[in-house]
């Protein structure tokens, strides 16, 4: 006897997306975490680089579209979008789908198909028949090695920081050219650092921000997925992902970087014409210097900072989920810390399925993106509605219905 059908770990975009199709396919669920935590930390002032259609959660027409979110809450706002609305509209939905969520966090997952056992943070243990993991990429944000041994006052990443205030009047360095970096470098700047920002790449990606859709304009669709992951052409391939599994790895590869390759968007322009951006640089050693930090490039010049902040992204590693079982890591196929996905997104361990960026290996770029839900969302509620079918002792618990 289990206590669920299926457990969400995750309640952040792509969990809310699992809980929205599941629960509308009368699967049995119980959904664990902390709702929009990942966004809720992110800094004062950012702004959602993806369009209006791509930031809807779960799906792109339905009952839960930030549409709809305006319409029921009567705001209006626009793209690009603010962070607080956003997370505001996360937390709509959350309330929406997930009103029964349970926000103790899960410490451990072990077991097998037909029967997983969850500890959560207060000691209980609880049971389920399958599992979907959504848990976000907050556990894999990458940390260069040249500034592991800083203590965390000298160095930290993008990740780390929920206000840039209190760098007012501090000299940061930023490394890094993609977007997370470029903003963090924009907000610290407006929040009064004396801020300049390093990259190892010999040159910037500005993102065209619509340029080309409204050249083309009903021509639009045709080219550009409403997905907005990758660039003409490509974008259709994209948003497509049981095609683009595939495709060989040799042209799967180049066309996912170029799809996520570091870029900025076209906003930040004018908000960095008075940061110093330095190309084609890259960091070599970081050691503390009087009460700041010296940088050594790779070219041998140094220049010192108060602090060192690193918006170098995150590499996704399954076994950096603190919550699943050596046991369960030493089962599940991986490649390059990603785990090898069967169609449904169920892993080498049945009834274990994995949402989001760790996806991406599999399915491609899209999945690291809000809009990867929507398919996540349903193709995991297919695969769990087939193997609830063709198995008698799994069977579907009706739930109540989620409009």
């Amino acid at each position: 006897m289990t206590d669920t059908d299926v457990a969400i770990i995750g309640a952040g975009p792509h969990g809310l997306a699992a809980r929205t199709h599941l629960r509308r396919a009368g699967v049995d669920t119980r959904i664990f975490g902390d709702p929009m935590s990942f966004w809720r930390n992110m800094p004062t002032g950012m702004i959602l680089r993806s369009n209006w259609q791509a930031s809807c959660i779960a799906e792109q027409h339905g009952p839960h579209t930030l549409d709809d979110f305006c319409m029921d809450r009567r705001v209006s706002f626009h793209h690009p979008i603010p962070l607080h609305r956003f997370v505001e509209y996360g937390m709509w939905v959350q309330q929406r789908v997930a009103g029964d969520l349970d926000q103790r966090m899960v410490q451990s997952v072990e077991g097998d198909e037909g029967r997983f056992e969850l500890r959560l943070s207060d000691g209980e243990r609880f049971t389920a028949r399958m599992v979907v993991v959504a848990a976000g990429i907050a556990a894999f944000a990458n940390r260069p090695v040249y500034a592991a041994g800083l203590p965390a006052g000298l160095a930290s990443h993008t990740s780390d920081h929920s206000d840039y205030g209190r760098f007012a009047g501090s000299r940061v360095l930023v490394v890094g050219g993609g977007q997370s970096a470029l903003e963090a470098a924009a907000l610290l700047h407006e929040n009064g650092a004396d801020t300049e920002v390093a990259m190892r790449a010999d040159h910037l990606n500005w993102l065209h921000g619509g340029k080309y859709q409204r050249m083309l304009g009903g021509l639009a669709p045709l080219v550009y997925a409403p997905t907005d992951v990758g660039p003409m052409g490509v974008s259709r391939i994209i948003a497509a992902p049981d095609f683009f599994r595939r495709l060989p790895r040799g042209v799967q590869d180049p066309m996912a970087y170029r799809s996520i390759r570091p870029s900025g968007a076209k906003w930040l322009r004018t908000r960095l014409q008075d940061v110093p951006l330095t190309m084609d640089r890259t960091v070599a050693s970081a050691i503390p210097a009087g009460d700041g930090v010296q940088v050594t490039f790779a070219d041998g010049t140094t220049t010192t900072a108060d602090h060192l902040l690193t918006g170098t992204g995150y590499r996704v590693d399954i076994a950096r989920y603190p919550f699943l079982a050596q046991s369960l890591r030493d089962r599940i196929r991986r490649t390059q810390g990603y785990p090898i996905l069967r169609p449904g997104l169920e892993s080498s361990v049945d009834g274990l399925f994995f949402m989001g960026a760790p996806a991406a290996w599999s399915f491609g770029p899209v999945m690291r993106f809000v809009a990867g839900g929507w398919y996540c969302g349903r193709q995991v509620t297919r695969a769990i509605a087939r193997r609830a079918q063709s198995r008698p002792d799994v069977g579907l618990v009706p739930a109540a219905s989620c409009a």
